[in-house]
Order: C-alpha cells, then sequence, then structure tokens
C-alpha cells in the first residue's frame, strides 16, 4: 500500500504534504515520514511518533554535514575557527530563521493548544527544520541530505564566516598593536594582478617601521586580512599562515 492511499494520510493531508515537498524541493517515497517531522509532541496521539526522535537525528546529521562542508571549503582555518563558524551556523536561531524563509510554520502538525497562539515559537521552527533533515534522510539517504541541507545553509556559512573573519584578525592585531607598542598597524599594497573584474590584491601589515609578511588576496578586504593573520603569526613566533609568493 502506497502512502497515498494510508489510512493515516486522507487527501486534504496529502495535499498538505505535498505543499512541503513543493517548498523543501524534495519528494517523499514515504510521506509517512515526512507527516511525522512535522507533527509536533502536541499533535501526536504518543511522543514517539512526533517529530522527537526525528529532531535528535537531524541535528547529528546537520552537524556532520556542515563540519564536512566547512572542513573542505575553508582548507586554511584551523580547529578552533571552524568550530566558531559551525556553532552559529547550526544554531538553534539559524533553524529558526531557515524554517521561518521556507515557511514551514503552515506544515506544522500541531495540537489545539498551539494553534491558538498566533506566532509559532522559535524552539519549534529549529526543530522541524532538524526533523525534515532526518526525514529526507530516512527516506532518500544521504546524498539528498546533503544537497538540502547545504542549499539552505550556504549563505549562512559564508555570512558567518565573514562576521567572524570579516574584522577578527585586523581587530586582534590592532589591539595587540596598541597594548605592546602603544600603535595602530596600517596597510600597505604592494602588488597587484589580474583583469578589472578579477583583481587580486597583495598587502602586507605595518606596526611603526616594521613590516611583516605580505598576504595576496581576491579583494584587498580579504588581502588585509590575511596580511593581519600573517603579521599575527609573526609577532607570536609562528610561520605566517599565508605565503606572498
Amino acid at each position: 500500500m502506497s502512502s497515498e492511499d494510508s489510512p493515516d494520510i486522507g487527501p486534504g493531508m496529502f495535499h498538505h504534504l505535498g505543499g512541503c515537498e513543493e517548498r523543501i524541493g524534495y519528494s517523499f517515497k514515504d510521506k509517512l515520514i515526512l507527516k511525522a517531522a512535522l507533527t509536533h509532541a502536541s499533535g501526536a496521539e504518543h511522543r514517539l511518533v512526533s517529530n522527537e526522535r526525528m529532531e535528535f537525528l537531524g541535528d547529528a546529521i546537520l552537524g556532520a554535514v556542515v563540519c564536512e562542508r566547512l572542513y573542505r571549503q575553508y582548507p586554511e582555518y584551523l580547529e578552533g575557527d571552524l568550530t566558531k563558524i559551525k556553532s552559529i551556523v547550526v544554531s538553534r536561531q539559524t533553524c529558526a530563521k531557515i524554517s521561518e524563509v521556507l515557511g514551514l510554520e503552515k506544515f506544522l502538525i500541531l495540537g489545539k493548544g498551539m494553534t491558538t497562539h498566533p506566532n509559532v515559537p522559535p524552539s519549534l521552527l529549529a526543530d522541524v527544520f532538524e526533523s525534515l533533515i532526518a526525514a529526507i534522510y530516512l527516506d532518500g539517504g544521504m546524498e539528498p541530505t546533503k544537497k538540502f541541507v547545504e542549499a539552505q545553509l550556504a549563505p549562512e556559512i559564508e555570512t558567518a564566516a565573514n562576521d567572524q573573519f570579516g574584522g577578527n584578525f585586523k581587530s586582534m592585531l590592532q589591539q595587540l598593536a596598541q597594548r605592546k607598542y602603544s600603535t595602530t598597524p596600517t596597510y600597505q599594497l604592494l602588488d597587484e594582478k589580474g583583469p578589472d573584474h578579477s583583481k587580486c590584491f597583495k598587502i602586507a601589515a605595518k606596526i611603526g617601521d616594521s613590516r611583516f609578511q605580505p598576504a595576496w588576496g581576491q579583494n584587498k578586504k580579504q588581502a588585509e586580512q590575511r596580511a593581519a593573520r600573517n603579521a599575527l603569526d609573526e609577532l607570536l613566533g609562528e610561520e605566517p599562515l599565508y605565503p606572498s609568493e
């Protein structure tokens, strides 16, 4: 018996689930898995048939997919750097935000007490995103799951990385320079290459008369960040992370 003919899924529910599938870009072979993923404990006959167990599994899968993406996308970042970005990307706030963007609140299956609330709590939105990840995995395996997670979170990864390190190395170098040398670092453009639409820039950080190993970047902001990181490494007696040649 197909899930469409299941006594647990009438025509109205089948249409409801179809709307969710269209929104997330994945069609379930077993609609009952999707129904369970959307069912809050308040709307379930028993908590074991709610989305709580799927939330547990989805949280682990989400973390694994994001970790692999970060590992491959940012080979120059250390473990601590990757951990900071991951913690932002897989946070409850981010999961709730993605659910809101996808409009998943309209597909949640809630108990009568919950349906009287004008707004779905962010915690429920975060839960349903994680449970949907588990549902896709249980229904179709890892390949479509990774595709779904990466499609939703790629922009969040970029934003988190930029927010975390967009001013971080420069800020760290500035604090160190002001504390140790009572001065502010400056950045010197040494070279640039490539066509106008795809230039690379070579920049070095300076503290007073001391110039540190320069770094190349795809834009001036990135080059300055990398130059600041090189300066921090040199000041700490470590090998600069970004070669200048």
